[in-house]
């Protein structure tokens, strides 16, 4: 694996999303999730991503930038009938080679056309679908007008697929399996994600430094990007192997150093979200968890129970917004709030303890703080939330300071819930410890 690729083998790719409706609120780019898997499925590894509108100059611009440092360019969308479909144009110019009718393809248009029925004849404007760059190989669309292109540039690849999924996938998987797998050295790419919460993202940063050069000097190398993202912290990892196994069992040996470096705070090392990771946990103790929540408004328990199957741990959930509902349905002492205060440990306490009672559920949680943007106050500003779980061993609380607006502190605290429990869940010594 450590010497180089022969000339013309396909080994970083580019992907670049044209539509000036994905410029917009109301449209994403999601052809690049599907084509970055099954690129990396056969060894061919994803450098660059960019998204650029209906735009002649601006196009050009991109695919020249994109194209540069890889191997293989590929372009999704822009190659219907209309002026605002520039994509073939723009390649055309890009890479020198003159638009021609395709006669075989203007045919296949028309019957088309006729196949489902329209009046009349095709518009003439179909006849840009047929028109190819010079050297161009054809891809046929089972499932759309638009075909799709291949170009070969000087040993380098330039492919061109319609924007409708439904089109572009059939598509692609059939190039992956045929052209495309034949340009490739044969190996494949492997991936994984480690998250773990209680960490930031520069002290990671720092612990992981042995690792990073251990994992630099193998061969083949691992390369790892630390992300931070709201209440956690993604490790992305990834290799290049001969044989997929080989890979796997590559990365399986880095996350367990990983493991070992940082402990229960991992949470997850096989992408899933923290949610199903604290679901799995209480289903496999048998246990269910009750939740009285103040801020957070029960997102928490949402995010509980947006994982199926879920009605198998999730008991209960009291939104507890206003004091007198704390007191009136939880229990939590009028004078225990007016003695230390709605956010604060004590009655994060008493409203776990509350709600698992009420519920009679293995596991209570307890979460009040102050969202904002309003209602801070020196001693306890806006992102100040207090999070608590009770079980049978006992309560434990903790007061945490948050940082963003009302809805980052609002997931921060169901986070913080949650990894409270996954974290008692995780040192049960027996099922009996928390009954």
């Amino acid at each position: 694996m450590s010497d180089q690729a022969p000339p013309g083998t396909l080994t970083r790719a580019a992907i670049v999303a044209v539509g000036s409706e994905l410029l917009g609120t109301t449209r994403l780019d999601t052809n690049s999730l599907y084509l970055t898997e099954h690129l990396n499925g056969i060894g061919i590894d994803v450098v660059g991503k960019a998204v650029v509108g209906d735009d002649r100059v601006a196009c050009a611009h991109v695919l020249r930038s994109m194209f540069a440092p890889v191997d293989l360019l590929v372009v999704c969308g822009g190659l219907g009938p209309t002026d605002d479909d520039v994509t073939r144009d723009v390649v055309a110019a890009v890479f020198d080679r003159p638009l021609a009718e395709d006669a075989a393809l203007t045919e296949h248009l028309r019957a088309r056309y006729a196949a489902r029925g329209y009046p009349g004849t095709m518009p003439e404007n179909n006849r840009r679908q047929a028109m190819v760059p010079g050297g161009a190989f054809v891809i046929a669309n089972a499932n759309g007008s638009a075909p799709g292109l291949w170009l070969d540039v000087e040993g380098r690849v330039v492919v061109l697929l319609p924007g409708p999924p439904r089109e572009l996938r059939p598509m692609f998987t059939a190039l992956v399996d045929d052209r495309l797998r034949a340009r490739t050295d044969g190996s494949s790419v492997g991936r994984a994600v480690v998250k773990m919460t209680g960490r930031i993202e520069s002290q990671v940063d720092q612990l992981l430094q042995p690792l990073y050069a251990e994992w630099a000097a193998q061969d083949p190398a691992i390369s790892a990007t630390i992300l931070a993202a709201l209440g956690q912290i993604e490790l992305h990892l990834s290799t290049r192997h001969r044989v997929a196994e080989s890979a796997r069992a590559c990365l399986t040996v880095a996350i367990g150093q990983v493991l070992a470096t940082f402990g229960d705070d991992v949470f997850s090392v096989d992408g899933r979200r923290l949610e199903e990771v604290v679901g799995g946990l209480l289903a496999a103790h048998g246990l269910t968890v009750a939740a009285a929540e103040s801020c957070t408004g029960g997102l928490m328990t949402s995010r509980l129970t947006d994982v199926p199957g879920s009605s198998r741990y999730v008991q209960e959930a009291v939104v507890a917004y206003a004091n007198e509902t704390k007191v009136r349905v939880l229990g939590v002492p009028a004078d225990l709030i007016a003695a230390h205060g709605a956010v604060s440990e004590p009655v994060a306490r008493a409203m776990a303890e509350g709600v698992r009672a009420l519920a009679g559920a293995g596991i209570g949680v307890g979460i009040t703080g102050i969202a904002g943007p309003d209602g801070g106050t020196a001693d306890k500003p806006v992102g100040t939330v207090a999070v608590a779980v009770a079980a049978a061993g006992g309560t434990r609380a903790r007061l945490f300071r948050f940082h963003g607006e009302r809805e980052l502190v609002k997931f921060q605290a169901s986070q913080a819930g949650l990894d409270m429990v996954r974290r008692l869940l995780t040192t049960l010594a027996s099922h009996a410890s928390v009954r």
